[in-house]
């Protein structure tokens, strides 16, 4: 990846950062941890590495990404509005009553949601239906489901890993979000070492691991998992939850909380500071 490119992506997903703050302070809710750790895979995979087509949602041949990880729309719907999917002007609606842009993913009423979530450890399932679907139609696109290190205790994400091994599904690839932290806390105090990468290679599965905040790593990973063929991979990304804010930063407490006006500022300031690094600046709302 060129320098150049990567400072590119890398200001995507510092003002996706600051579109996900902007959304939560007007809604008064929402889950910004989750999301800022997430964030930079999705802007490798919407603005990088995706067959996809704003102008085309519904696009047969497009490829699917499948957010299983549901409740981080701040980070999706930030995403997909600055790809072109929607007006920016939406994201201050975020959350309301009259809002399409719920608290989860909702296909049916968002362009560019591939999958509706809201119970975790249904999207692998999805994802894997949909790799299949490509198979039997003769398709080639990919699918891409985003997990939760939480989330992976669900017994149906390891029913949908056997599955796609079995099924020798190689154009599923899944990222684990692996921040260490789920609404309760810790992982590894609340559900054990999760060690994804040691359990999915027993499954069947291509494995990686990298440093999920490293655009260059995210891109090299992919096209990895893209040469595998006879088994799905996945990409164990370590995150951090929280990821940009130093507050945010590995603290539980900001699973699904809403910073004071005070954190507000602090926060926005610093994303303006890692924008101004990088040569750009914010065009946002609720400033």
């Amino acid at each position: 990846m060129e320098a150049s490119r990567k400072i590119e992506l890398e200001t995507i997903a510092t003002k996706c950062r600051a579109d996900a703050l902007a959304m939560v302070r007007s809604a008064h809710s929402g889950h910004l941890g989750g999301s800022l750790s997430v964030m930079d895979l999705l802007t490798v995979l919407y603005f990088d590495v995706m067959n996809i087509d704003p102008e085309k949602p519904h696009d047969p041949h497009r490829d699917r990404c499948v957010l299983s990880k549901g409740h981080c729309t701040p980070a999706m719907y930030s995403i997909l509005s600055r790809r072109g999917y929607f007006p920016r002007a939406w994201l201050s609606n975020f959350r309301q009553i009259d809002s399409v842009l719920s608290g989860h993913v909702e296909m049916t009423k968002v362009p560019g949601v591939d999958m509706s979530a809201g119970s975790l450890g249904q999207g692998l399932s999805a994802g894997l239906g949909m790799a299949l679907a490509s198979r039997v139609d003769g398709g080639k696109y990919r699918v891409y489901a985003i997990c939760g290190d939480g989330e992976i205790q669900e017994g149906q994400i390891w029913e949908a890993a056997q599955a796609a091994s079995h099924y020798a599904v190689d154009n599923l690839t899944v990222f684990i979000d692996n921040n260490g932290i789920q609404l309760d806390g810790f992982t590894e105090q609340i559900g054990g070492a999760s060690n994804a990468a040691a359990k999915f290679s027993a499954f069947g599965w291509h494995t990686t691991e990298i440093d999920g905040h490293d655009m260059e790593s995210i891109e090299k990973a992919l096209e990895e998992a893209w040469s595998i063929s006879g088994k799905p991979s996945v990409i164990v990304a370590n995150t951090v939850k929280g990821k940009g804010i130093s507050f945010m930063e590995n603290n539980p407490k900001w699973h699904g909380n809403v910073p004071t006006e005070d954190e507000f500022e602090i926060a926005f300031k610093e994303l303006d500071d890692r924008l101004a690094e990088l040569g750009a600046s914010w065009e946002g709302w609720a400033r």
